[in-house]
């Protein structure tokens, strides 16, 4: 239970690309998901900046665990007898898509201290990888690059303040967000998100207005198949 296994960390697509590493072909997991890897440096570097704004403003400091946030959302489950915030920094988010386990009490201790072993065995930008290329976006999605492939057939260092606020709200709720098929609450979401980041500053009102005018994807794309051999 105590050692840190990292084993699961390197199970991700196998990705066909050519020269210029664009991808020609992409296969799926052996359990079915679309998981492509991503480093932060092949990412926007907008939705990077948005992500840690809006998830986790210390990352780049904390040791994994942020006693602030965990203290801030105590108080506010307290407060207002519900979760309001979970507090989990991007380190114990990465824990729990490593090792999955119903909510708890429990639980988040746990993913508190795999956070913590997180950050001593791996790098900040490899911790954020995990996360690039583990989150859910709906049905067999998993990872930002796969879901910037699917939803609006793009490379994810080409994302837009719009594109890059959804893809940050479909984790949350990825079944109940899904654009395709809820593309009204899909827009909710990523209006919200983009709200918060303006109100922090993240963000101008200029370029929250036109991220919100822009169209919410209806339909989701087949992943690269340019080369079937």
């Amino acid at each position: 239970v105590y050692p840190l296994d990292l084993a699961r960390a390197d199970e991700v697509s196998a990705v066909v690309a050519d020269r210029a590493g664009r991808a020609l072909r992409a296969f799926t997991t052996p359990s079915g998901t679309w998981r492509l890897a991503a480093r932060p440096d092949e990412v926007s570097p907008l939705y990077v900046r948005m992500l840690l704004a809006y998830e986790d403003r210390r990352f780049r400091y904390h040791p994994g665990v942020d006693p602030g946030a965990l203290l801030r959302a105590a108080g506010q489950w307290l407060g207002h007898g519900r979760v309001v915030s979970g507090g989990s920094t991007l380190s114990m988010q990465v824990a729990r898509l490593l090792e999955p386990a119903p909510r708890s009490l429990a639980a988040k201790a746990k993913q508190a201290f795999r956070a913590l072993q997180l950050e001593l065995a791996l790098g900040k930008d490899e911790i954020l990888a995990l996360y690039l290329a583990r989150a859910p976006y709906g049905g067999n999605l998993e990872g930002v690059r796969a879901a910037s492939l699917a939803w609006f057939g793009k490379e994810p260092r080409h994302l837009t303040a719009g594109e890059a606020a959804l893809l940050i709200a479909l984790p949350q709720s990825p079944a109940a967000t899904r654009p395709d098929r809820h593309p009204a609450a899909a827009k909710a979401a990523r209006d919200k998100i983009l709200a918060v980041l303006e109100a922090r500053g993240v963000i101008s009102r200029a370029m929250a207005r036109e991220a919100r005018a822009e169209p919410i994807p209806r339909v989701r794309r087949p992943l690269p198949f340019l080369a079937p051999h």
